[in-house]
């Protein structure tokens, strides 16, 4: 329970109306997404409420600005703005909802209840801007994270307080794989990003991939398609927020972003509106001052606090994975696991390409013996994968590569490794004893379909 300083905090922000400021601008321009005005003694970042008719108005963030001139971003419609609209500076920093109060609701951008569960009961309101963590000060990555499922927990291992991108077109399992996680995971509390996406995948997360047990210790902050692109860029750093809240709290946070590359498209489209030229494909120079901001929050508290491991969905836009927005995240990320269209095609689920994947904390946290079985299975896989095409025509002979022999020998069991069914948890525990065991075992005979590169199904 707060105390009573929280409390008294909480109702103070929510009930207290600040008195009308003497100075007022007023609307001069509409450009695209953008308003202009004049008369604002206001700075970069500020936020203005723009009268709408009749009794109504709308917050705007100032964006930029040229003389005199204020360039302000609107959270919401601007439908009812007239010529000469009123626009007056907001008393006070813009606060967010955050605490335990949360979990289990679903909430927009700045902090308004979606689910139709009633008012929110937070323990505190927040500024979004969240305290930067000395690097020396946050305590290194030595523990596992068990996200249940085998092809990452065995293969990818990730280690709490580790920073991750997944890569992925369209259509090739990114949401299903995210529920997954949330369900099977041994982290204490989930926060769940859903920014840019279509409106009915928001439902569609909650109920099929979250499910009610997922929901239960997760917040969801939605910010659709269809939200204004000052809307889903305040979303991604809410979801942020409310994530910092519960490290500090001390509790070992999962934090999951769809997508990342919709937050910056969100400010291309500011930043373009405003007259920021673009530099790459279209991207202008913000977009990737941004990321690193946004994604550098998370990660591994200092030393006895809480951590965030954090999962960022990137869209390759058309499997490319050297699209502007995915080879910045490469960078910036701990890890990257890309997901494969051609094996989604197959029925390979989850869609994990083991060869172009990596978990770059994978060497500090698990043993020697354990990282050289993955290397070995990794060896093997890629060794199959490199002579499929001679394989499925009948071209390679039997005995000219022992290891390629040994490959194909063990492609079945390969296979059934790295398939998980979408609601089969895999402890990490186990996930390490079946590796231990398939790379030890004799390989057996392959029939000739095997043989031949034609996928499998699992037996159960």
């Amino acid at each position: 329970m707060p105390d009573l300083d929280q409390r008294l905090k909480r109702y103070l922000q929510c009930e207290y109306e600040p008195p009308r400021p003497d100075v007022e601008g007023r609307v001069t321009r509409l450009i695209g997404l953008t308003l202009e005005a004049v008369g604002l003694k206001v700075a970069l970042g500020d936020y203005c409420l723009v009268s709408l008719q009749g009794n109504g108005s709308v917050e705007a963030e100032v964006v930029g600005f040229s003389g005199d001139r204020v360039y302000l971003m609107p959270l919401d419609s601007v439908d009812g703005l007239s010529p000469g609209a009123a626009v007056r500076p907001r008393v006070g920093a813009s606060l967010v909802p955050v605490g335990f109060g949360l979990l289990g609701r679903v909430i927009d951008g700045i902090g308004r209840p979606l689910d139709g569960k009633g008012p929110l009961r937070p323990d505190d309101m927040v500024t979004l801007a969240g305290e930067t963590i000395n690097p020396l000060h946050r305590h290194p990555i030595e523990q596992t994270l068990d996200v249940g499922v085998r092809a990452i927990n065995g293969l990818l291992t990730v280690g709490r307080g580790q920073r991750l991108g997944l890569f992925a077109g369209s259509g090739v399992g990114k949401s299903v794989l995210l529920g997954m996680m949330t369900r099977f995971t041994e982290a204490e509390i989930t926060v769940v990003g859903l920014i840019g996406e279509r409106g009915r995948e928001v439902r569609e997360f909650i109920d099929h991939s979250l499910g009610p047990e997922g929901m239960a210790r997760s917040v969801v902050v939605a910010a659709p398609a269809d939200d204004s692109p000052l809307m889903r860029l305040r979303a991604a750093q809410l979801t942020t927020r409310i994530a910092e809240y519960f490290r500090a709290q001390g509790k070992n946070v999962l934090l999951l972003m769809d997508s990342l590359t919709r937050y910056a498209q969100a400010q291309r489209e500011i930043a373009l509106a405003v007259g920021e030229p673009p530099a790459t494909k279209g991207y202008p120079p913000s977009v990737f001052a941004k990321l690193p901001k946004l994604v550098e929050r998370a990660g591994n508290g200092e030393t006895g606090g809480g951590s965030i491991t954090a999962f960022y969905t990137v869209l390759t836009e058309g499997d490319d994975q050297q699209d502007p927005v995915a080879d910045s995240a490469r960078a910036i990320l701990d890890g990257h696991f890309v997901l494969s269209r051609s094996l989604a095609e197959q029925g390979h689920y989850p869609a994990l390409d083991i060869e172009a994947s990596i978990s770059r904390a994978m060497p500090q946290i698990v043993d020697e013996s354990q990282l050289h079985l993955a290397l070995q299975f990794k060896r093997l896989y890629s060794r199959y994968q490199q002579n499929a095409d001679l394989i499925a025509v009948g071209a390679y002979a039997r005995g000219s590569d022992p290891e390629t022999d040994r490959a194909v020998d063990m492609l079945p069991v390969i296979r059934a490794y790295l398939q998980q069914g979408m609601n089969e948890p895999m402890p990490i525990k186990r996930c390490m004893q079946e590796l231990a065991m398939l790379m030890s075992a004799p390989p057996q005979q392959p029939q000739n379909a095997t043989a031949q590169g034609q996928p499998l199904r699992r037996t159960p």
